[in-house]
C-alpha cells in the first residue's frame, strides 16, 4: 500500500494525498496487527520462500510465474504448504513454479467474454471494485495501462494478492483491502472501472453506481458485470432472505431494469455484450476451496433453480460511458 503513497505525485493523486495518506495509514495498521486473521495471514507470506521463475504469463488463462530449473524441492513444499493455508482460493486459475491453483471460478471464461468489447486498457487509470486475488488486475496489466488500482475489504485476498505479487512483480498494481465508500474523493480520475461482482451486495445500488460515475472522467468506461433475471421488463428480484445460500444478495435486476440504474446515476451510450448461466464449468468446488460452491447452490432436482427456489445464476456483462 506504501507504493501507492510513493507514486501519488507521478500518478497526479497530489490533491487526494490527504485522505489517501489516512486510509492507508488506517489500513496498514489493520493488516499489521498483532493478533487475530491479519497476523496469521502475514505471517504465512512473510514466511514464503524467496524464489525467482524463469518469466511470467498474464496473457494466457492461468496467470502464472513460470518454473526454472533449479529449484529446492523444500522450497516448492513450503510455497505449497503456504498456499494451501491461505485458502479459499476464489478468483483465479494460477500457477506459481509449477504449482497450479485450481481456484472456485475459472475467471478466464468471465475475461474471455469482456475483452473483446472493452476499449484497449492502455495508458489508462483503472479501478477494479471487488479485485478478490487479483486475478482481472493481473490480466488488465497485459493491456499496459498507467495504473490499476484493486479494492476488495476482505482480508484474505489482500494477502493472497500480495503472496502472488511477491513472485509475479507486475509494476504499476496497487492494492488497499477497502470498500469503494472508503475511498476518499478522487475527482473524475479514472479512465475505467470494473465492477465485477457487486452490485446485488449493494443496499442503494443506484448511489453505489453514481459514487463510481463521480470518479470517472467525463467519457470514461464502466465494465459492469453482475447476476441479472432474465427478462425484458424493469424489475428486479429482492430475495427474501437468501439468494443460492447468501445473505447479502439484496437486488438482482434485469438488463433493462440494470440500464435503468446506470441512466440514473448519469451513464450513457449503455449496452448489454453478454449474457450466460454460469454453469458448473466456471464455478466449482475444488481442492483449493474449503466451503461450498455452485453444485450446493442449486436444487438438486432442478438445476435451474437455486435452493430457495429462485432462478439459477445467470450473469451479464454491461458497458456503459460516463456522462
Amino acid at each position: 500500500m506504501d507504493a501507492l503513497l510513493q507514486d501519488l505525485t507521478r500518478l497526479n493523486l497530489e490533491p487526494a494525498r490527504e485522505g489517501l495518506t489516512a486510509l492507508i495509514e488506517e489500513k496498514m495498521a489493520l493488516t499489521g496487527r498483532d493478533f487475530g486473521n491479519e497476523k496469521k495471514f502475514r505471517d504465512i507470506v512473510e514466511g514464503l520462500p524467496d524464489m525467482f521463475g524463469d518469466g511470467i504469463d498474464i496473457a494466457g488463462r492461468r496467470v502464472s510465474v513460470l518454473p526454472g530449473d533449479d529449484h529446492d524441492p523444500a522450497d516448492i513444499a513450503a510455497l505449497l504448504q503456504g498456499l494451501r493455508d491461505l485458502k479459499p482460493w476464489r478468483k483465479g486459475p494460477y500457477g506459481l513454479f509449477g504449482i497450479d491453483i485450481d481456484t472456485e471460478w475459472n475467471s478466464d471464461v468471465k475475461w474471455d467474454r469482456l475483452a473483446p468489447h472493452i476499449a484497449p486498457l492502455e495508458g489508462r487509470r483503472v479501478l477494479d471494485i471487488g479485485a478478490s486475488s487479483g486475478y482481472y488486475m493481473f490480466r488488465m496489466a497485459e493491456g499496459q495501462p498507467e495504473m490499476v488500482l484493486g479494492i476488495d475489504p476482505q482480508i484474505l485476498f489482500y494477502f493472497q494478492y500480495l503472496a502472488l505479487q511477491k513472485y509475479l512483480q507486475i509494476p504499476g498494481l496497487y492494492f488497499i483491502p477497502a470498500k469503494m465508500e472508503e475511498l476518499p474523493p478522487l475527482g473524475r480520475y479514472f479512465d475505467t472501472i470494473f465492477c465485477m461482482g457487486v452490485i446485488y451486495h449493494r443496499k442503494s445500488p443506484v448511489d453505489t453506481l453514481k459514487e463510481i460515475h463521480d470518479c470517472m472522467r467525463p467519457g470514461g468506461e464502466l465494465v459492469m458485470e453482475t447476476l441479472i433475471i432474465e427478462g425484458d421488463s424493469e424489475t428486479a428480484l429482492f430475495p427474501v432472505d437468501r439468494y443460492a445460500k447468501m445473505r447479502n444478495v439484496f437486488f438482482i435486476p434485469t438488463v433493462p431494469c440494470l440500464a435503468n440504474w446506470l441512466r440514473r446515476a448519469g451513464f450513457t451510450n449503455i449496452r448489454c455484450v453478454d449474457v450466460s448461466p454460469t454453469t458448473l464449468a466456471e464455478q466449482r468446488k475444488t481442492d483449493w476451496v474449503n466451503t461450498e460452491s455452485l453444485e450446493m447452490f442449486l436444487d438438486p432436482n432442478d438445476p435451474t433453480k437455486t435452493v430457495e427456489g429462485y432462478p439459477a445464476p445467470v450473469r451479464a456483462v454491461v458497458l456503459a460511458d460516463a456522462g
